[in-house]
């Protein structure tokens, strides 16, 4: 049996260097980064080192990186922490954030009261500047916008710039998730000035259960986990120096391989895209996903012209076969109540056929690529 990981979205295959960095990280720095003594002081030194390259290569300083758990502690702690600490009371988002956001500030609105207000979206799920400006102008309250810069289930992606230009006329904090473009996408926060971005290693080939957060020097934000002073104070707990290390291995490689990846990727996801419309000629893509100008090189989402009767052995079928792929984001495989991205964007009609989405990496082939169309052709026949 064929074998075919395209769910690149959800998490990504560990670098063979990131693992070999984690082992020896493992085997030989097992002193506490907050001991005075010669095993601590390697650890913690090790940790600044990695500090320091993801803030050169983000044109950010060392202190406004924090190390996390991931994507989702980031944005609960910049989330949280802004309303807490800063007296956020209006926050702007859209309907198709990732859940980490949208749980998160659902939660704000309950707890604190705080004015929760959602973007308009076009017909692929941008969404509209003109109605976030509109919402802008008419809240004289500390506003705070958070949109995501690649949509993780249709792969939009933002104009940031233009954001940013938004909120800063408008003296409103600007968050962004974007799990889905660090180490895929050069940043230099001196010239997209974003306030909060966020990021996770497991999403650009290291190691899950760490990330970090990226806060603007003198934000004002507080500690959300309170004890030690690990992380100049930020996120008390003695840290995963392992992950840490693997994760910096992860975003060099990253950052020195992106061109060619990049270039890679892009042609699979443009084979891919061509071998659908050609075979599966009734198929669509949903959001600006088949578009490689307007979306991600990572991933497609496809409605596939299916039955929703049938459609409900498809992933169960894919999986037979060895292909892994996903109806959507990898947090939400649990519920039933299916995409709230593509709840929002498609038809009624659309709606009732399978969506799936595939992601890509420097690992996949064409060949792959040809064997999962050809299981699809088959399933559908």
């Amino acid at each position: 049996m064929e074998k075919v990981y395209l769910d690149n979205a959800a998490t990504t295959k560990i670098r063979e260097n990131v693992i070999l960095k984690m082992q020896d990280a493992l085997a030989n720095f097992y002193g506490n980064p907050s001991s005075s003594h010669s095993f601590g002081r390697s650890a913690k030194t090790a940790i600044e080192s990695a500090r320091k390259t993801i803030a050169k290569t983000m044109n950010a300083h060392p202190s406004e990186i924090i190390f996390t758990s991931g994507g989702t502690e980031a944005d609960n702690m910049i989330l949280r922490s802004a309303v807490r600490d800063l007296g956020v009371q209006t926050i702007i988002t859209s309907k198709i954030e990732h859940h980490a956001v949208l749980h998160t500030v659902e939660s704000l609105r309950d707890e604190f009261g705080v004015n929760l207000q959602f973007v308009d979206l076009d017909i692929y799920g941008n969404p509209i500047l003109s109605h976030l400006e509109q919402l802008l102008a008419q809240d004289t309250s500390k506003k705070l916008v958070s949109l995501m810069h690649i949509n993780n289930e249709i792969g939009n992606i933002l104009d940031i710039k233009a954001v940013c230009q938004i909120c800063q006329e408008h003296e409103a904090l600007f968050h962004s998730d974007t799990v889905q473009s660090i180490g895929h996408y050069p940043w230099n926060v001196q010239e997209t000035k974003v306030d909060f971005m966020v990021a996770a290693a497991h999403k650009f080939h290291g190691p899950k259960g760490v990330g970090f957060a990226y806060i603007r020097k003198n934000s004002g934000l507080k500690p959300v986990i309170l004890g030690g002073s690990q992380e100049r104070g930020f996120r008390a707990g003695t840290e995963a120096f392992h992950n840490i290390v693997g994760l910096e291995e992860a975003f060099i490689s990253a950052y020195e391989n992106m061109d060619d990846e990049i270039n890679t990727v892009s042609e699979l996801k443009s084979y891919f895209v061509d071998v659908i419309r050609n075979r599966i000629p009734d198929a669509s893509f949903n959001g600006h996903s088949g578009n490689l100008d307007k979306s991600t090189y990572t991933l497609v989402n496809v409605c596939l012209p299916i039955d929703a009767q049938k459609a409900l052995m498809l992933l169960f079928h894919l999986d037979i076969k060895g292909i892994a792929c996903s109806k959507g984001s990898a947090c939400q495989s649990g519920s039933d109540s299916g995409s709230h991205v593509l709840n929002e964007i498609l038809s009624k009609d659309d709606l009732a056929k399978p969506s799936l989405r595939f992601s890509f990496s420097k690992y996949n082939t064409k060949e792959e690529l040809d064997y999962v169309v050809d299981v699809l052709e088959e399933f559908m026949e």
